[in-house]
């Protein structure tokens, strides 16, 4: 009797190494897989940004020549503005300024009818304006 209970306890001793043995190896399984599956995750992240940050890249950098067109014109343009003649231009044109030999009309235009008791003041307050203006202004010297 002896033999066959040795056998039964080898056995279990067995059968609980293996359960052991089984228990550790579907234990480092799920552990494995769960790192897979991190791994995974993080680099669909890592492509998903890196595909944004490209398209960020592109327009930046479209946005940085549009600014750099934009700084060129603005540079073309002050060149012009500091000649004399342009600054004449932007005077008579945007401040209603006039050359020495010349004499200033201001030719007002009615606005839409709002409301007529205000238009009809403010027409005559831009008429008034204008008078004083030209009666202020020399008149045209004539050249012989």
């Amino acid at each position: 009797m002896n033999r066959p209970d040795l056998i039964e306890k080898t056995q279990e001793k067995n059968n609980k190494r293996k359960n052991k043995i089984r228990f550790y190896y579907s234990f480092l399984t799920i552990v494995l897989l769960i790192c897979l599956v991190q791994i995974g995750i993080s680099a669909f992240n890592n492509i998903t940004k890196s595909i944004s940050y490209h398209g960020k890249i592109k327009k930046m950098k479209a946005l940085n020549q549009q600014a750099y067109a934009e700084n060129q014109r603005l540079k073309e343009e002050l060149e012009d503005f500091s000649s004399l003649k342009s600054l004449e231009a932007i005077a008579r044109n945007n401040l209603k300024m006039a050359g020495e030999d010349e004499v200033l009309v201001i030719i007002n235009k009615p606005q839409p009818a709002a409301d007529s008791t205000d238009n009809k003041k403010n027409v005559k307050h831009k008429i008034q304006k204008t008078q004083k203006v030209q009666k202020t202004q020399k008149p045209a010297k004539t050249k012989i």
